[in-house]
């Protein structure tokens, strides 16, 4: 359980120049073309984008590391935003958690609001999340995802 009182949420957000179709698009459905900080990269192994649904990708480095992100998604709400988490595996077994993500974009103005979260149960996880670069990391991601709207969007 998370503990009472504690905000274990580590956030960004972004103002993206592109149409929330065209933002929702790229997040949602072409995730190994922004979601690792370059030179890394995601390869999306299996996706059922519905509650309960399984969301597997792999994570590849430039030195051959490999890391499974395996987990299910508890929302999809398509064109809005997902919610994933790794707490859980595809076929409903505990999977020792580290956070619930949650990602969702919204009109602004002439252009989307990108929001990404992290949840995790306790303070000593959000600090082993916030100590790996997470602002940079995630920072980056959404510069990468931003890149390639802004780019369709011209």
């Amino acid at each position: 359980m998370p503990e009472e009182g504690q905000n274990n949420e580590l956030s960004i957000t972004r103002f993206i120049s592109a149409p929330p179709s065209k933002v929702w698009e790229v997040l949602a459905r072409r995730q190994n073309e922004w979601w690792c900080p370059r030179p890394w990269r995601a390869e999306v192994d299996e996706q059922d984008r519905r509650a309960g649904g399984v969301c597997n990708m792999t994570f590849y480095g430039p030195d051959g590391e490999e890391m499974p992100q395996n987990g299910i998604y508890l929302a999809f709400d398509e064109g809005r935003r997902f919610v994933t988490t790794d707490a859980v595996t595809a076929d409903f077994q505990p999977s020792g958690p580290f956070m619930i993500g949650i990602w969702e974009i919204e009109p602004e103005g002439d252009g989307t609001r990108y929001t990404a979260r992290a949840r995790h149960w306790d303070a000593d996880t959000r600090k082993q999340h916030e100590d790996m670069g997470f602002i940079d990391g995630w920072t980056i991601c959404a510069a990468q995802l931003a890149e390639i709207c802004e780019r369709e969007a011209a």
